[in-house]
């Protein structure tokens, strides 16, 4: 029995943390149609912006939760202006720009912070059931997970914030026409995603340590489960990541995690061979 429970609460933690790293890439890819493939590298930095903060004397959940969304959020907003802005409906271009800005972050990340691996400790205990010990960080983990899915599907779809960025990401002329500033709403919209890729960051940074080429590991996972979901990115993304995360961590326990990450793979492309517009394409399109 202890063993079953434990066991269950390993796979609610896999699903936690792919819900985590691809809450981000929903709001960027899913809902604005933007290939960032530097989405990793966001989460990356949100990692180093926690553990440095931590370093520097700032409590570790005000770093987590405060200065690592804070910090790629911004970082976001600027690349937004600088670069994203000008591409928008460019598809080709947007993946071929966030490509090299991906390989700039990890140069940088590298050049500054050297090619070594640094971490926190995480904020909680241990966890004893039985004769088993687990940490539970992992459950933390978890309801911070399902928290923030629901903040996000009660923003975009309960708030006039919200119903503006929709308008706005279904038909930008016709929202210019209403009074909405498009402009405005796809830098925020596009901030947000960052914040919410340096928050991943900061939170995983003491279960998986942090290096300048950790993003690859989570980019093709955030990728797949989005892309799983289908057409309304915050709750597709949340059944993608129940569905991909049990066939994961069943496999890491049964076979190995290479194993794991294969059975993932290969779930999403039957899921997407039988149901080509992703698991929420029948029954919505442009919602949240």
């Amino acid at each position: 029995m202890d063993y079953l429970l434990v066991t269950l609460l390993q796979l609610l933690t896999t699903i936690g943390n792919l819900a985590l790293i691809s809450l981000g890439l929903a709001v960027i890819f899913g809902m604005m149609r933007v290939i960032n493939l530097a989405h990793g590298e966001f989460i990356m930095l949100g990692g180093f912006a926690a553990v440095f903060a931590t370093q520097a004397g700032v409590n570790i959940w005000i770093a987590m939760l405060v200065v690592a969304p804070l910090a790629v959020g911004l970082l976001g907003f600027i690349i937004e202006r600088l670069v994203i802005r000008h591409l928008y409906g460019r598809m080709i271009d947007t993946m071929l720009a966030t490509w090299g800005l991906s390989l700039l972050l990890i140069g940088c990340a590298t050049t500054f912070f050297g090619n070594r691996v640094v971490g926190i400790a995480a904020p909680t205990g241990g966890l004893r059931i039985g004769d088993y010990s687990i940490g539970s960080y992992d459950i933390v983990l978890l309801g911070i997970a399902i928290a923030l899915y629901a903040g996000c599907a009660f923003l975009l779809m309960r708030t006039r914030a919200g119903l503006r960025a929709r308008a706005t990401m279904q038909n930008r002329e016709m929202a210019a026409s209403l009074g909405i500033d498009p402009s405005r709403v796809y830098a925020v919209t596009f901030s947000l995603g960052a914040a919410l890729s340096g928050l991943a960051g900061g939170l995983l940074a003491p279960v998986s340590g942090v290096v300048p080429t950790m993003g690859v590991a989570y980019v093709a996972k955030a990728f797949i489960t989005v892309i799983t979901g289908g057409a309304s990115p915050i709750l597709g993304s949340a059944m993608s990541s129940g569905l991909l995360g049990i066939i994961n961590s069943t496999m890491n326990i049964l076979v190995s995690p290479v194993m794991g990450d294969i059975a993932l793979l290969l779930a999403a492309t039957i899921f997407l061979r039988l149901m080509p517009t992703g698991i929420t394409g029948r029954f919505f399109k442009g919602k949240a």
